[in-house]
């Protein structure tokens, strides 16, 4: 029933267009800084059986989280801990992990590193990027090939570049259509092998978020916008990881920015989309 009126409730305010009845809210729960550095939560990856990830603030702290779930399958508790993983000295945004290694990237100036190795090669457009405009999202296909693109596109109505490696170089992949006052700020590929654009856009009355899918084989078709909600509905959502579960259900899993201030919150949020 709640999440019935949930969805109705999210419809009324424009909380989701194409795909609504095929999305659904699952939980919304709060995570406890046990530490005093736990916050600004950017990226977020989901261990296969749901159970576990890895999430990356952009203090350059990566937290590994245990995560419960109770007989629908829904996040009832999540515990934090310390990852094993030195801490960067850098504003870090993206993660992802995939065949290749764990890599993650970074703001002012942009740039992808592999985790416990070397920086990639570098774009000339990433020396040009605003510092707290750069890679904001990362993600990674099944062939291995990592994608980035920055959080801004210099200007209203010119769409964002997204990046993609592959054989030890960076080109323009793709154009990301801007539409609205959203942003990038999360993405990855789902085992359907479509792309999943996190967005959000920030009111007076709260933050917004808005998910879009791509699909990158057939770049002509349209993106389908799977969520759009009204202000305040969650909190500053910036990571998504995206998998299948064992019935074959597949989720979207988000992590809420704090930015360190106690009148936001450490969240982490899951979606369905059947």
């Amino acid at each position: 029933m709640f999440k019935r009126f949930t969805l109705a409730i999210a419809l009324a305010f424009g909380g989701s267009t194409a795909d609504a009845q095929s999305l659904e809210f699952m939980s919304g729960t709060n995570m406890q800084d046990p530490f005093g550095t736990f916050g600004g939560l950017s990226a977020l990856e989901v261990s296969p059986d749901g159970l576990s990830a890895l999430t990356l603030s952009d203090r350059g702290h990566i937290f590994d989280l245990a995560i419960t779930r109770d007989d629908d399958n829904n996040i009832s508790d999540v515990k934090v801990t310390r990852s094993k993983h030195p801490k960067f000295k850098r504003d870090t945004e993206g993660l992802a992990i995939g065949k290749g290694g764990t890599f993650v990237s970074f703001e002012g100036p942009g740039q992808v590193r592999k985790l416990g190795g070397k920086a990639l090669p570098s774009h000339p457009d990433f020396k040009t990027m605003a510092p707290n405009s750069a890679l904001e999202a990362l993600a990674i296909d099944e062939a291995g090939t990592l994608y980035t693109l920055p959080e801004r596109s210099g200007e209203v109505g010119k769409p964002f570049p997204l990046y993609a490696f592959k054989d030890g170089a960076w080109t323009i992949a793709y154009q990301i259509p801007r539409n609205g006052p959203f942003l990038p700020v999360g993405a990855d590929f789902g085992p359907d092998g479509l792309f999943y654009l996190l967005e959000r856009a920030f009111t007076p009355l709260g933050f917004r978020t808005r998910i879009r899918r791509f699909d990158l084989i057939k770049n002509t078709q349209k993106p389908v916008e799977l969520l759009r909600t009204y202000p305040a509905r969650h909190g500053n959502l910036e990571g998504l990881s995206v998998w299948r579960d064992a019935n074959d259900d597949i989720h979207l899993t988000m992590v809420s920015d704090d930015n360190f201030l106690p009148v936001l919150r450490n969240e982490i949020v899951e979606y369905i989309l059947r």
